[in-house]
C-alpha cells in the first residue's frame, strides 16, 4: 500500500483528504505544520506522494518541501493551496513542486492528479551531507553549530542542496529565491553564494558551494 504525506492545517480539508486517500487505498501520514512534516516525511519515511498546503501556521510550505528535499526526500509532491495568481505557481515549481491545485477542489480530479504523481514518482536514494535546513527558523545546522539564513539565503541553499551531485542552474537558483519578474543580476548572486559560504564555513560543514562558470553551483565535499 503507497503511503502519501499530507499536511495540511484546515482541520475540514484534512479530514476530507484522509477519508478519500483511504478510500483509493492509500496509507495516509498526516501532519498539521511545517515542524510535524519535517518529523514525518524525512528520507528515512517510505513515502510516494507529498501533498503540501502552503499557508502553514509555522512555515512556508514551499520552504518546508525544499527542506525536505535537501534532506533526501524526492517524492514527488503536489502543493494543494487557496494562492491561485500566476506568480504563486511559479514560486511553487520552483521550490519543488511537480504538481499545484488550487483550493476549493475537486477531489476526484485531485485523486487522480496523486495517482498519476505516485505512478511517476521513483523513490530516489537520499545523499547525506551532514547539512540540515530548517524552514521554520530559517537556519542550516551541523553537528558542529547552527547559523541563521535570511529567507533568499535559506532558498538559494535549498535548491542547490536539495539536488546532490548536479550542477544547478543559475536561473534555477535564482527562480527559487527572488519571485517571478525580479531583475537579480549575476553579481547579486554571486554576493549571496559568498555570504553562504561564509555561513557553511562558521558551522564547519562537510559541504560547500562549488561555483561552475558559466553554469550555475554545486555541493562538494569539503577539502580536508
Amino acid at each position: 500500500m503507497l503511503t502519501i504525506g499530507v499536511c495540511e492545517d484546515q482541520e475540514a480539508i484534512r479530514t476530507i483528504l484522509i477519508r478519500g486517500l483511504r478510500q483509493a487505498d492509500y496509507e495516509v501520514i498526516v501532519a498539521h505544520d511545517g515542524g510535524e512534516a519535517l518529523r514525518l516525511f524525512g528520507p528515512d519515511r517510505n513515502i510516494g506522494v507529498i501533498v503540501m498546503d502552503i499557508g502553514l501556521p509555522d512555515a512556508d510550505g514551499r520552504d518546508v518541501v525544499q527542506a525536505l528535499k535537501s534532506a533526501g526526500q524526492h517524492a514527488p509532491v503536489l502543493f494543494l493551496t487557496a494562492l491561485d495568481a500566476t506568480h504563486d505557481h511559479l514560486a511553487g515549481f520552483a521550490a519543488g513542486a511537480d504538481d499545484y491545485v488550487t483550493k476549493p477542489f475537486e477531489l476526484k480530479v485531485l485523486l487522480a492528479r496523486i495517482d498519476v504523481l505516485a505512478r511517476r514518482g521513483a523513490a530516489c536514494s537520499a545523499t547525506a551531507n551532514g547539512l540540515v535546513l530548517d524552514p521554520i527558523s530559517h537556519s542550516a545546522r551541523t553537528k558542529h553549530g547552527q547559523v541563521r539564513l535570511s529567507p533568499t539565503e535559506f532558498r538559494m541553499l535549498a535548491a542547490i542542496t536539495a539536488r546532490p551531485d548536479e550542477i544547478v542552474r543559475r536561473r534555477s537558483v535564482v527562480a527559487a529565491a527572488w519571485p517571478d519578474g525580479a531583475i537579480v543580476n549575476d553579481n547579486t548572486v554571486d554576493s549571496f553564494i559568498r555570504r553562504l559560504r561564509g555561513k557553511l564555513e562558521s558551522i564547519d560543514s562537510p559541504t560547500e558551494i562549488e561555483t561552475v562558470r558559466g553554469v550555475g553551483f554545486t555541493m562538494t565535499r569539503r577539502n580536508g
